[in-house]
C-alpha cells in the first residue's frame, strides 16, 4: 500500500472517535442544560442522551470535520441542532446564555479527559498503547479547538448566543439576525483568507492563528500543567 495512503488511514483512524464525540457530546450538553433549566423540548424528542448516535449527522458529524482536519488542520463540523425553545426556560436570557455556554464548556471538560486519560496508557498492550495515545491526544487538540472556535463571538457560534443574552434587547434581535450573515464571515475568516495570505506569503497574519490556534497552544498548555503532563 502506498505509503501516503497508510499515513491517511492512520489520521483518519486516530481522529474519528474523538472528533465524533467532540461534536456530540458539545450537543448533548446544550439538550441536557436546556432540560435542567426548565425546557423539555429536546427531551422530548430524545435528545437528552450522551450517546453519540443521537446527535449525529453524517455530513456535518464526519464527513465535513474528517476532511478538513485532515486536509487543513481547521476543525469545523456539527451535530444535529439540539431544539432549545428560550420562553420556556426559567430565566430566559440567563438560562440561554448557559445553554450556550455548555457545549464549549463539555469540549473543555472532554480535553481535560483525554488529558487525564493519557496517564493511563502504561495499562495498555505496547502494541496498541500507541494509537491508543494518538487518539487521546487528537482528543485534545479536537476539543480545545472546537471549545475556543465556538466561544467567538459569531451570531452562528454558542460565543454568539452568550453576546445576544447580554445586550440589550434590540440589539440582541439585530445581532440574532446577522445569522447568515455571520456565516459568510466565519467562512472567509477560516476559508478564504487563509488561502489568500498563504499564496502571498503572509500566513503570519492569518486569522485563524490569531483567533483559534494560538489560544488553543496556549490552553494546551494550561492542561498540560494542570493535569501533570508537562
Amino acid at each position: 500500500m502506498d505509503t501516503s495512503i497508510q499515513e491517511l488511514i492512520v489520521r483518519l483512524s486516530v481522529m474519528a472517535i474523538p472528533m465524533v464525540l467532540a461534536i456530540t457530546l458539545h450537543e448533548a450538553a446544550h439538550a441536557w442544560v436546556a432540560w435542567k433549566l426548565g425546557d423539555d423540548t429536546a427531551y422530548s424528542q430524545g435528545r437528552v442522551s450522551f450517546n453519540p448516535g443521537k446527535h449525529i449527522d453524517p455530513i456535518g458529524t464526519i464527513l465535513m470535520p474528517a476532511s478538513l482536519f485532515l486536509f487543513t488542520g481547521f476543525v469545523f463540523g456539527w451535530a444535529k441542532p439540539v431544539p432549545v425553545t428560550q420562553s420556556r426556560l426559567r430565566r430566559p436570557r440567563r438560562d440561554m446564555a448557559l445553554v450556550a455556554l455548555s457545549g464549549p464548556g463539555m469540549n473543555f471538560l472532554l480535553a481535560i479527559v483525554f488529558a487525564l486519560l493519557l496517564h493511563t496508557l502504561f495499562l495498555l498492550p505496547a502494541s496498541v498503547a500507541d494509537w491508543v495515545g494518538q487518539n487521546f491526544v487528537a482528543g485534545i487538540q479536537i476539543n480545545l479547538m472546537l471549545g475556543v472556535l465556538n466561544m467567538l463571538p459569531f451570531p452562528s457560534l454558542d460565543g454568539g448566543k452568550v453576546l445576544e443574552q447580554l445586550l440589550p434587547y434590540r440589539q440582541a434581535q439585530w445581532f440574532a439576525a446577522q445569522e447568515v450573515r455571520g456565516n459568510m464571515i466565519l467562512l472567509t475568516i477560516f476559508f478564504l483568507l487563509p488561502y489568500l495570505f498563504n499564496k502571498m506569503g503572509l500566513s503570519a497574519y492569518d486569522p485563524y492563528m490569531w483567533l483559534v490556534r494560538w489560544p488553543t497552544s496556549g490552553l494546551w498548555n494550561v492542561i498540560a500543567t494542570v493535569t501533570g503532563l508537562s
